[in-house]
């Protein structure tokens, strides 16, 4: 919103101000008023303006600012405030030299205006303000930079189609002691709406899901309003951005390791049914819900990554893709014998489907799955002999009920 800033330059310049009315500048000390260019009084300073208070004749209105003009480094965790004496205030605009404006609003009596939220660090503001019977005042300050900062990365990435199973998970860049603070300051939005909650997982990680899975089709926008949030002492936010991203169409594949086959699904019609093989009884597979979190046409896997020494080290696994955090993929598998699928679970905790060496041959079931599927896409699996998935092992918050999701907010 533009904002007219009418100065009294010609009036300072002359050293005094006009009859009709005299801004003063509020601070943590008695207030001062603004004076003429060239006068001792007017000073930039990096806290509050400790000149003396210039006289005003009796009677006439006092406009005080606060944080003082010309502070440097002007604290931006606080609200701006003007108030005047022997008067009421007309009209108070604060303008940012970044474009932003500061609302607020007067109390009953009009002597007091207070911005509805604090002032962006870093920034350079111009209030301006007039009061009943006298004429307009301008004052400046500039707030201090933020030490210590911190960012949210997120999941899925702006403009992405994914899965009804993707969540929207923030992973910050510093831990967070005041999640109820960073957690109003995050918003997720869908079309259509649906109610969203947050979940931490740990103090570096903020997860949002509905109760079901998001409808195909739909279009979530997260809001990050995290610049100059305390997230922990000392340590601000400084992101005030949205990212958008959409939901494609629905498709859940439910994988039995007692039947040894996986059902594809899609849009609620049966897309495919392949024979796979998966964890033995010594490497069982996670079980419960899981989303696709990463896609690779190939990839080298070694046992010592996830805990079980030199038992295999294969650089050309194709059609991989992750479904949790420590280790366990659906993916293609060349090297074992076409009779295992459908018939043995015999990998080390993955779920298996017959491929081909060099990830070409577009007939076998691994490409076909994987040509079927992207990220936020669901795999079920039942059967397998091992516990549920922790919910934070992935994006695997599904696991957790609708009650036991919301008990994680902050708010």
């Amino acid at each position: 919103m533009g904002v007219s800033h009418i100065s009294n330059r010609s009036e300072q310049q002359s050293g005094r101000w006009s009859r009709r009315g005299v801004l003063a500048v509020l601070a943590a000390v008695p207030a001062v008023a603004l004076t003429g260019c060239g006068t001792e009084s007017a000073h930039a300073s990096e806290g509050t303006d400790t000149a003396a208070p210039q006289v005003s004749p009796a009677g006439e209105p006092v406009v005080s600012v606060s944080p003082a003009d010309g502070t440097k480094k002007a604290d931006f965790t606080s609200p701006v405030e003007v108030t005047v004496t022997d008067g009421t205030l007309a009209s108070v605009t604060v303008t940012g030299n970044d474009g932003s404006t500061l609302e607020g609003s007067f109390d009953d009596a009009r002597t007091r205006w207070t911005s509805a939220r604090s002032p962006y660090s870093g920034t350079k503001y111009t209030v301006t303000a007039q009061a009943n019977g006298s004429g307009t005042q301008t004052s400046t300050f500039t707030t201090k930079a933020p030490g210590e900062t911190f960012v949210g990365r997120c999941t899925p990435e702006a403009g992405s189609t994914s899965g009804v199973g993707m969540p929207v998970s923030v992973n910050f860049t510093h831990a967070v002691s005041d999640k109820a603070a960073v957690e109003r300051a995050i918003t997720v939005t869908a079309d259509p709406a649906v109610e969203i909650v947050g979940h931490w997982f740990s103090d570096t990680r903020l997860d949002f899901r509905p109760e079901t899975y998001w409808a195909a089709g739909t279009t979530i926008t997260l809001g990050l309003r995290l610049k100059d949030v305390e997230g922990s002492e000392g340590v601000h936010g400084v992101q005030s951005k949205d990212v958008t991203f959409h939901i494609g169409r629905e498709q859940i594949s439910t994988v039995d390791l007692a039947a040894k086959e996986m059902v594809v699904r899609r849009d609620g019609a049966t897309l495919a049914t392949y024979p796979v093989t998966g964890g033995d009884a010594d490497h069982t597979t996670w079980s419960g819900i899981m989303v696709i979190s990463e896609r690779l046409r190939q990839t080298r896997m070694e046992s010592s990554t996830v805990g079980l020494g030199d038992e295999y080290d294969i650089s050309d696994v194709p059609h991989a893709q992750r479904l949790t955090t420590s280790g366990t993929f659906i993916h293609g598998n060349y090297w074992a014998s076409p009779s295992v699928f459908g018939t043995e679970n015999t990998s080390h905790g993955c779920v298996g489907l017959r491929d081909a060496k060099g990830a070409g041959d577009t007939s076998v079931a691994g490409h076909r799955f994987y040509a079927d599927s992207m990220l936020g896409d669901v795999v079920i699996v039942r059967n397998s002999g091992e516990r549920t998935v922790d919910a934070a092992n992935g994006l695997n918050g599904w696991n957790l009920s609708w009650a036991e999701w919301k008990a994680g907010s902050a708010l």
